[in-house]
């Protein structure tokens, strides 16, 4: 996906822009239309989305689906997958907040089920999804979405769709901003000296 160039680093915060709104609707849109293409439409699709910001682009990718297919209900389509108790670093941060699990009307038995990540890194939030999805039920195929790969997995896991792959340094912070969790669209990369999410 071509983004445009990178614009400068802000000096008080040490922050790079790399993705802006119109870049990250433009994803979204992409990653839609290739789901619908690999899976020969939307029917049997269910997006889980892993929060925090997973969850709204989920939804974001599931009215882009209805907007071709007018059959397929957005809200429908939608779920939440809550991952903190299957995840392997919980003696090192005990006082996660556990969040909700909310599937589907229909489930996950026998459909294509597509995990929604804002940023794929070393692969272990996937495999507590994967492990939890376990317990739910036996989908038919599991595909990941995420809208920033940034490399440096230490596990073996791919993502199916992704809106921009992110070259970065393990020092450096990507952070996702979304227009419902932050008031804005922007994928960052901030230098190591300054806070944010260690994706």
């Amino acid at each position: 996906m071509s983004s445009g160039p990178v614009l400068p680093a802000d000096p008080q915060t040490g922050s790079t822009v790399v993705l802006g709104a119109p870049e990250i609707a433009r994803a979204l849109t992409r990653i839609a239309h290739e789901i619908l293409e690999r899976n020969k439409g939307g029917a049997g699709v269910v997006l889980l989305g892993i929060p925090t910001r997973g969850l709204p682009l989920a939804r974001r990718l599931a009215h882009r689906l209805a907007a071709v297919e007018p059959e397929l209900d957005a809200l429908e389509l939608v779920g939440s997958l809550d991952v903190t108790m299957y995840r392997d670093d919980l003696r090192r941060h005990p006082t996660r907040t556990i969040g909700a699990t909310q599937l589907p009307s229909s489930g996950i038995d026998g459909l294509v089920v597509v995990l929604v990540d804002d940023v794929l890194y070393s692969g272990r939030t996937i495999r507590a999804a994967l492990d939890a999805l376990s317990d739910l039920g036996r989908p038919r195929a599991v595909q990941l979405a995420a809208l920033v790969d940034r490399g440096h997995r230490e596990l073996p896991i791919r993502a199916d769709y992704v809106g921009k792959n992110l070259p970065t340094s393990q020092s450096e912070r990507v952070r996702v901003l979304l227009e419902e969790t932050d008031g804005e669209d922007a994928v960052l990369i901030q230098s190591p000296s300054n806070e944010g999410d260690h994706r």
